[in-house]
């Protein structure tokens, strides 16, 4: 008997119709076209749907009055900028300017999508007509408002954003975290109340996933307030976007912009920081630029080579009285010398490590090094928090840490990359969780919770192998003195390579023959 094929969801679906149609035009340009049209479907469907609620309540007087679309928190498009026009005129050689100007009209008419929406994108990309309409016939299969508890917009928005991340590739893709990760962190810092913040918020995949956690746990999203910002233009956009599709109040700032030289939110104290923000950014600031700057008050100033304590810093600097805040960095800032090493010192003593996790390779499209999941928290201290119906009793926690190896966990995702299962997430962050209310085992290759003196004997490294058991492996080498050594007789075997070759040329030189490479 044939095995029977897995039925394609909505998301695989479309995705495939739209890739088809995608042409010469690169993955970078093609998502602001599809994104770009699924918001504005989404947005006709919820603007129709709430017309035809208005004339049944014999408003029919005011249905071209913004005002009473915008208090519902529905968009109001004027005639030529709703879907069933763009249907309508779908097979004409000026549907892309019809487009263009349709995106263009319901940002002019809406203040919340000031800056969100894709600007001139369809007649600058000189999209093929026929491959333009067809489009257009894919994206009107989704039908917004079938079954809201399955938010179909949101999931098919979502599923895009992570094929086109996908598509995109190592040294692009960098608007997308990839979801288990971001599942990952909002369930450890458990963002339930308060004000969330991201520094460099890409697509708003963290605001997202803060929403959903508070969702999964029967609180109410209106308790919440994101903050977020973002340094490229159109990525903003998508933020933007994604936001406005689910109903989501966010403030970025009044335009994308550097997080270090243009600070949007310079007094926000966050209750919650998620970030994902750019691995080992080089000459981030000019020499003399930012030395001042108060986001660094009480720390070194983070060294302009590297940005990675940079960000560590912006990010201490919003948190509030008892702020928590989960984000990715390279490896490299565990054990940084110099200016990284005062800085981490003094994070350490000021009692803001609470846990350190090494993550898996192969977890980002845009490479495939090894990361650190961070926490830093605020209150480390006895407390007494509540999450959904759960009252939870934290101890005393502020000379230690947890330390804790991922790096056998994850499932293949996409042939090449690896995701997070949900049994990994409930085994980090039900470990993580037990160890914040009461003293637990530590297992090899797995967790370890140190305390501050045993940081100080290790010189402040934050390297988990330094800490975490690992059973197979001789306890005596020292792994990083190792990678020294065996770094330093790799460098004298290329130096003498190379000088046996300059040698073997001079020699043919001196007999009349020269060789050139």
């Amino acid at each position: 008997m044939a095995k029977q094929e897995k039925q394609k969801s909505i998301e695989e679906t479309l995705w495939d119709s739209a890739n088809k149609l995608r042409g010469s035009v690169e993955p970078a340009e093609y998502k602001h076209v599809v994104l770009g049209l699924i918001f504005l479907k989404f947005a006709s469907d919820k603007f129709e749907e709430h017309r035809k609620a208005m004339i049944a309540k014999g408003q029919e007087k005011y249905i071209e009055m913004p005002d009473f679309y915008g208090m519902a928190n529905v968009f109001y498009l004027d005639e030529e900028s709703r879907w069933s026009y763009i249907i309508k005129n779908s097979k004409q050689n000026d549907i892309a300017l019809k487009i263009d100007t349709a995106l263009h009209n319901i940002e002019k008419n809406n203040k919340a999508l000031k800056g969100a929406l894709p600007d001139n994108y369809f007649s600058r990309l000189g999209l093929d007509v026929t491959k333009l309409a067809s489009l257009l016939d894919t994206i009107n299969d989704i039908d917004t408002l079938k079954d809201k508890s399955h938010d179909i917009v949101g999931r098919v928005y979502e599923y895009f954003l992570s094929k086109f991340a996908l598509a995109e590739g190592k040294g692009k893709g960098e608007f997308y975290t990839p979801k288990s990760i971001v599942n990952l962190i909002a369930e450890m810092i458990e963002p339930y109340k308060g004000i969330i913040y991201d520094p460099a918020c890409g697509s708003g995949g963290m605001f997202v996933q803060s929403i959903k956690f508070i969702e999964a746990h029967h609180g109410n999203k209106k308790e919440i307030s994101i903050y977020g910002q973002e340094y490229t233009n159109t990525t903003y956009k998508l933020a933007k976007m994604n936001l406005a599709i689910r109903g989501i109040t966010g403030n970025l700032g009044e335009k994308a912009a550097d997080t270090f030289a243009d600070d949007q939110h310079k007094d926000l104290k966050a209750d919650y920081i998620m970030a994902n923000p750019p691995f080992n950014q080089k000459d981030w600031r000019a020499e003399n630029e930012l030395k001042d700057d108060p986001r660094w008050r009480g720390y070194d100033v983070p060294p302009k080579s590297n940005a990675n304590y940079g960000w560590i810093l912006n990010m201490v600097s919003k948190l509030s009285e008892n702020g928590i805040a989960g984000f990715i960095l390279a490896n490299g800032a565990l054990s940084g010398g110099g200016e990284e090493y005062k800085i981490r010192k003094s994070l350490i003593e000021n009692n803001l490590v609470e846990a350190i996790l090494v993550l898996p390779r192969n977890l980002f499209y845009t490479t495939d090094i090894s990361v650190t999941l961070w926490i830093l928290n605020k209150n480390k201290k006895d407390q007494i928090k509540t999450i959904g119906d759960e009252q939870r009793q934290f101890r005393d926690r502020e000379k230690e840490i947890l330390f804790m190896d991922l790096r056998q966990m994850g499932e293949p995702f996409e042939k090449k990359f690896t995701q997070f299962s949900d049994e990994d997430i409930q085994k980090v962050v039900s470990t993580y969780h037990q160890w914040q209310t009461k003293e637990i085992e530590n297992i090899p290759e797995f967790c370890y919770s140190v305390t501050l003196n045993e940081v100080i004997k290790k010189d402040f490294s934050l390297v988990p192998s330094k800490y975490i058991e690992f059973v197979n492996r001789d306890e005596n080498i020292d792994f990083e003195e190792k990678m020294k050594a065996l770094q330093g007789e790799f460098k004298e075997l290329l130096n003498a390579e190379v000088q046996s070759k300059n040698d073997l040329l001079k020699v043919f030189k001196e007999l009349g023959y020269e060789i050139k490479l």
